[in-house]
């Protein structure tokens, strides 16, 4: 695995490797319907839940990002009543395909025996009420319990109630599951009933974790790091790191030599590097902050020479990008960030402030202008969606 051995690879070549697979280079690469959802999912590896609803919520703008007919009816199908994703912890809660629940199961297990530092002050009587309320009354929501003696709150974010704490450590040790998802109120039901299990499936083995988790990086990125790989799970890396050697040796992947990336190691397949040379559609789209592409802040910086900043919690006057701010992809390259929020109330997208940056911020005059016009174009087509159902 010498430098002498590498793939040379520049960086215009490895971002459409990257945009082919994370399906951003093709106009509708999963159709439409909850079917797509399910391929979305499936082929992504996972798409990350969060809480923040200036714009959209991050689940649905990923999914909306590659399924331009995305409705949110087609999430709640897929998970509610087609069950073919599934939530569950990646690098935060995501959605994660139902194929790939096996992948969990260890994790779940090792939560029943050890508990979870989270929710460690949940108490065993409080767990069986629960587990009690569901078993006899079926699936449930938070504010289907009403009489809990209420706590102090351990952090900001924390519940009073005990009973939620209880559903979501009996959530991390899979005895329940999220059978539904309103904004962001959850019901919870028996894994096995939601799912219909007679018995459940067998978890997978630590050498079947780890091909699953080498497969979905070089799937979804194209080019790998240990890194991109196991992305905030560092005890995960001396696993993947034999695995790809030993598929080095065997010739399924090739060392590459990124340019710009020092003496961090990347790797690919032989044929995704034969096709790096090859055209992708020019494409507009304003990315979530917490999309695939996004998310690894130091891969998006090496690959786009963009950096992205999150400012929702920095003080407004030391904000550069605004409070949630945008990326916007054209074609391969990063140009804009945008500081957008939904004002619900009178139906309308407000842009608070348009920073321009990399080949956006190079252009001038004519292509400046044309640059512009394609973005706001997208923008009447992202307010739609922020605005529908």
């Amino acid at each position: 695995m010498s430098a002498a051995k590498s793939h040379p690879l520049t960086t215009p070549d490895a971002r459409r490797i990257w945009l082919r697979a994370q399906r951003l280079d093709t106009a509708t690469p999963f159709g439409e319907g909850p079917k797509a959802v399910a391929d979305a999912v499936a082929h992504l590896g996972y798409v990350q839940i969060d809480t923040i609803h200036v714009v959209e919520r991050s689940h649905h703008h990923i999914l909306y990002t590659r399924i331009p007919n995305y409705r949110r009816a087609d999430l709640r199908q897929a998970q509610s009543i087609d069950k073919t994703v599934f939530e569950y912890w990646t690098h935060a809660l995501s959605y994660v395909a139902a194929r790939d629940l096996r992948f969990f199961l260890p994790a779940m297990k090792l939560h029943r025996r050890e508990g979870h530092k989270w929710f460690s002050s949940v108490k065993p009587e409080d767990t069986r009420k629960v587990m009690r309320l569901i078993r006899q009354g079926g699936a449930l929501t938070i504010r289907d319990i009403d009489d809990d003696v209420l706590t102090e709150k351990e952090h900001l974010w924390a519940s009073r109630k005990p009973s939620k704490r209880a559903l979501q450590l009996a959530f991390y040790s899979g005895a329940l599951t999220i059978s539904e998802r309103n904004g962001m109120l959850k019901t919870y039901e028996l894994i096995e009933r939601h799912f219909g299990w007679d018995k459940p499936p067998k978890p997978a083995t630590a050498t079947e974790a780890t091909a699953y988790l080498l497969d979905r990086g070089l799937r979804s990125q194209g080019v790998v790091s240990l890194d991109s790989i196991c992305h905030l799970d560092a005890p995960s890396k001396p696993a993947v790191r034999r695995l790809i050697e030993a598929r080095v040796r065997r010739g399924e992947l090739l060392p590459v030599a990124l340019e710009g990336a020092g003496k961090q190691e990347h790797w690919a397949a032989p044929e995704t590097l034969e096709s790096s040379g090859e055209d992708s559609l020019d494409l507009v789209h304003i990315l979530s902050p917490f999309d695939p592409l996004v998310i690894q802040r130091k891969r998006t910086h090496l690959f786009f020479d963009y950096e992205h900043r999150f400012e929702a919690y920095v003080p407004k006057e030391k904000r550069q990008l605004g409070y949630f701010a945008l990326p916007v992809l054209v074609g391969c390259d990063i140009v804009a960030a945008l500081d957008l929020k939904t004002d619900r109330a009178n139906r309308k997208l407000l842009l608070q402030k348009w920073n321009w940056v990399g080949g956006g911020k190079a252009a001038k005059g004519d292509a400046r202008r044309e640059l512009k016009r394609r973005i706001e174009e997208e923008l009447h087509r992202f307010e739609r969606f922020q605005l529908a159902e």
